[in-house]
């Protein structure tokens, strides 16, 4: 009986089924000339964005794209990136986002594990689209015959729409299958619960790695609603962000929850048009101030499960020492469970397993697939459950309580990590004989650390294994520091003890060069800046920033109080190329040096 009534349930579905490009085509007819998706650089209308994804779906049916054919997307968060993702699903087939800012190996990598034999790019990124055996388009020029009797066939729900790649435990990333009944069923959740309407104005912050970018862009074009692509510039800076938000007049925006905190405690205008400042991919830590003027909203949800699984509005404050992550979304299932997938009692800590409308097919790897996608001994799951990985337990009013992994898998700064990937990439470095990482300091400081036991011929350079993982990894997962260890410590069963790994000193970080005294007015300044922003009093000329434990978070701070100071604009790029702090120091000299001359003063 309760097999059949999950049957029809399915059935019912199917018959309403109406996926995600059919209902931002009904914008198009509806109202072509508004505002659709804009950046710095450019503004599409609904008519213009249709028109162009017209174009390149296309130039995909020519190629064969059809049901499940996955098109890698090598472009930058920008409204080409909509328009190919929306072309790839008119198609049929399933868009994979490629950052640009991904290292050449971890590319290749994800071209290869997800078979991607066609792939959408611009002329900024021809230059990494020079595989053998794919096809690439231009964006913006298709340069195919626009095929005039191909028709696609409309997605059905089990087909996929897209496949996102995160870090994965074997050392090697993992790419997520998500199918369009999941897709929409996050879209209608959004739409219902924030009233998002076509007059409203959504931002697009995320990289396009990150599956928040999938909630930023596709349930704001299905209501008709306009996507704003957050200027580059202030991402990272808390306050350039909130400027940037109030100014474009930002109804609803989706932030990683490290910036979030850092937005939640700034002052903001009372008539601010922001209604909804939505949170996730890390533990929240505050409650809502009292000042506050629009709703905070903590989302809680791995890729696997289509980005949100569970959502709640954060109070002032509780009676927990910091928020939940709210109940389960419409039509999915979340359930804490123990080792023999038993419900554990309220306040009892357990297993969030998660299961119904937004659970995704699984990865790639079917291997990987049956580890983590398991059978569900409960009727209402229709059949599989995601074991997540995540430790929680139910409050006295229903809402769940998130405590943290079970595993060795870490988040920081909004990013899913698992250090294994990243162990694996050092210990690939022929100075390094075995390696560990772990998350060192606590809230907005948190720092990724690598701890080296060297080979037998000594240390590496600090400089020059940064240089060697960037090569390897993406940013975000480098670690901003490394800590020489004579052994690692091990737990009674043979593994890594993490708990025990030391605290970063001034005498174990790794460093290339020793202490010395600054020369110029410029590097006296910055090593004031970098000892006050690091926290770190032995800071040397030959150092380097990200080293220290500097992030693009701080970064940005370090930015604005170069501004202050020297009145020259450095940008992010710069720290990264630069990296010491005496190359940082002649990078802001030249700029200073360049400054016109005012006017007045001549």
């Amino acid at each position: 009986m309760l097999a059949s009534t999950i049957s029809n349930r399915q059935l019912q579905r199917e018959k309403s089924f109406v996926s995600v490009p059919e209902l931002i085509r009904a914008n198009v007819e509806a109202r072509g000339g508004a505002l659709a998706v804009s950046s710095r650089e450019e503004s599409l209308s609904y008519q213009e964005l249709h028109n162009r994804a017209k174009n390149l779906m296309n130039s995909l049916l020519s190629l064969g794209v059809t049901k499940d054919v996955p098109v890698g997307v090598l472009l930058n968060r920008s409204p080409s990136f909509v328009v190919a993702g929306l072309a790839v699903l008119m198609a049929g087939g399933a868009y994979v986002p490629l950052d640009p800012t991904y290292p050449r190996e971890r590319l290749d990598f994800i071209l290869n594990d997800a078979q991607i034999q066609i792939g959408i790019t611009d002329q900024k990124h021809s230059h990494l689209a020079k595989e053998e055996g794919i096809a690439w388009l231009d964006v913006d020029n298709p340069a195919l015959q626009t095929p005039t009797q191909i028709e696609p066939d409309p997605p059905r729900p089990e087909s996929l729409a897209y496949i996102i790649y995160t870090s994965g435990s074997t050392g090697r990333p993992k790419g997520v299958q998500i199918e369009h009944r999941a897709l929409l069923n996050l879209v209608n959740w959004h739409n219902d619960v924030f009233g998002v309407s076509a007059a409203d104005r959504a931002c697009q912050y995320s990289s396009i790695g990150f599956d928040a970018t999938v909630a930023e862009i596709w349930p704001h074009l299905v209501a008709g609603a306009s996507v704003l692509v957050v200027d580059e510039c202030v991402r990272h800076d808390a306050t350039a962000l909130r400027d940037w938000l109030t100014k474009n007049q930002i109804n609803i925006a989706l932030i990683p929850t490290p910036m979030a905190e850092k937005l939640i405690q700034l002052e903001w205008p009372r008539d601010v048009a922001l209604r909804a400042l939505l949170t996730g991919g890390d533990k929240l830590y505050r409650y809502a101030p009292a000042s506050l003027p629009f709703k905070l909203v903590n989302n809680y949800g791995p890729t696997e499960t289509t980005v949100v699984a569970t959502s709640g509005d954060v109070p002032v404050s509780g009676d927990s020492p910091e928020p939940s992550i709210g109940r389960p979304i419409h039509n999915v299932t979340v359930r804490i469970l123990d080792e023999r997938l038993r419900p554990v009692p309220e306040g009892v800590s357990g297993e969030i397993y998660i299961g119904g409308a937004g659970l995704g097919r699984g990865y790639v790897n079917p291997e990987l697939t049956a580890h983590a996608f398991v059978a569900s001994p409960f009727a209402e799951d229709e059949g599989r459950l995601y074991k997540t990985g995540d430790i929680g337990f139910y409050l006295p009013g229903g809402e769940i309580a998130f405590v943290g992994r079970n595993d060795d898998q870490i988040k920081i700064r909004g990013f899913r990590i698992e250090p294994n990937e990243i162990v694996a990439a050092l210990n690939r470095h022929p100075a390094v004989e075995s390696s560990a990482v772990k998350v060192v300091g606590s809230f907005e400081e948190k720092k990724l650390a690598g701890y080296i036991v060297p080979a037998a011929d000594g240390p590496p350079r600090a400089g020059e294994l940064l240089t060697f993982l960037r090569d390897l990894l993406p940013e975000y997962m480098v670690p901003t520091l490394f800590v020489r260890c004579e052994a690692l410590p091990m737990t009674v069963n043979g593994k890594v003890d993490r708990g025990a790994l030391p605290e970063p000193t001034a005498s174990n970080i790794l460093r290339d060069v020793p202490t010395d005294v600054s020369q110029t007015e410029y590097e006296r300044q910055l090593l004031a800046m970098l000892k006050k922003l690091l926290k770190i009093n032995d800071i040397s000329l030959g150092d380097n920033f990200f080293l220290l434990g500097g992030h693009s978070l701080l970064g940005a701070q370090l930015i604005t109080e170069v501004k202050k100071a020297f009145g020259v604009e450095l940008a992010l790029v710069d720290l990264f190329e630069s990296g010491t702090v005496t190359a940082i120091a002649a990078r802001i000299q030249q700029l200073a040096q360049a400054k016109p001359v005012d006017a007045e003063a001549a």
